[in-house]
């Protein structure tokens, strides 16, 4: 069952909705990561699509308990598939704005915040993507490469929320963590379950519809979110992809080689070296 609570009303900032996987360690350590990154009662929804073994769900149950955010868990008896999933969670959120995070995403401090805030600057954007360790066009430091975690995401948040807020294009989102438009993302539909099998590959192809309604795919070069590992289709997706979007793999490939936010990595790598680290005794001197 849909719990539409996780969706209700509260004020300006979005829904982090963070489709439950079956790997213990990440759920535990992105838990974690959601407690760290997202401003208290900051609202997180936790859906299962009946992945989540007994030590997942026990990991959950102890997480809220204890975390300050305002978080909802809901699991579906048996599952329908992951984009069927994400598809009805979504339309749950009606014409909220939402920000979907993988399994194994972790956020760094504030980037929820900066994501709204992107959002908010330019009514045209309908899908906003962070920087990320293992993020294809939006990898950091380097585009289409997958680097090691940073260990100090804290310091990376800060470096990012120093650069200035251009949002730049993007081919399309990348599902490591994607704000959405709630009003574009109801204009141009659902996620197609019947033709992908991940939602790597849904949320590609509904970005691209956004994309030929007028809507901008942008970079949130002012967050960051860290990934364990970098989302990947279903197979048959990326022909899938191809088929409808005969464009779509020249087009990626032409950014992949070309990187025109090859600047702004460096600007980001700079704007990290000349940050201070984080004090690891900071809330000692609150």
């Amino acid at each position: 069952m849909i719990d539409r609570s996780a969706a209700a009303n509260g004020g300006d900032a979005p829904v982090v909705l963070v489709p439950v996987g079956v790997d213990d360690n990440a759920l535990d350590v992105c838990l974690a990561a959601l407690d760290a990154g997202i401003e208290s009662g900051g609202r997180v929804w936790l859906a299962d699509d009946a992945q989540a073994g007994p030590r997942g769900r026990a990991i959950i149950e102890r997480w809220l308990r204890q975390t300050p955010l305002a978080a909802h868990y809901s699991r579906r008896q048996h599952p329908i598939g992951p984009v069927a999933h994400l598809d009805e969670l979504l339309a749950a959120c009606g014409d909220a704005d939402v920000v979907v995070l993988a399994p194994g995403a972790l956020p760094a401090p504030g980037c929820i915040a900066q994501l709204a805030a992107c959002c908010a600057r330019d009514a045209s954007i309908a899908t906003a993507t962070p920087w990320s360790n293992a993020g294809e066009t939006a990898s950091w430091p380097r585009c289409g490469e997958i680097a090691a975690l940073p260990e100090d995401r804290e310091r990376l948040a800060r470096a990012c929320a120093s650069l200035a807020p251009l949002h730049p294009e993007l081919p399309a989102a990348v599902p490591h963590a994607v704000a959405l438009r709630g009003s574009a993302r109801r204009r141009a539909g659902g996620l197609d379950s019947a033709s992908y099998g991940s939602w790597y590959a849904a949320l590609v192809d509904l970005s691209l519809r956004l994309s030929g309604l007028g809507w901008r795919n942008a970079l949130c070069e002012t967050a960051f979110v860290g990934c364990l590992d970098e989302c990947a289709p279903a197979d048959g997706d990326l022909d899938a992809l191809a088929a409808r979007w005969p464009g779509w793999n020249e087009r990626l490939a032409q950014f992949l080689m070309n990187d025109p936010l090859h600047a702004m990595r460096a600007q980001l790598t700079q704007a990290y070296a000349a940050t201070a680290p984080a004090t690891p005794q900071r809330e000692l001197f609150a």
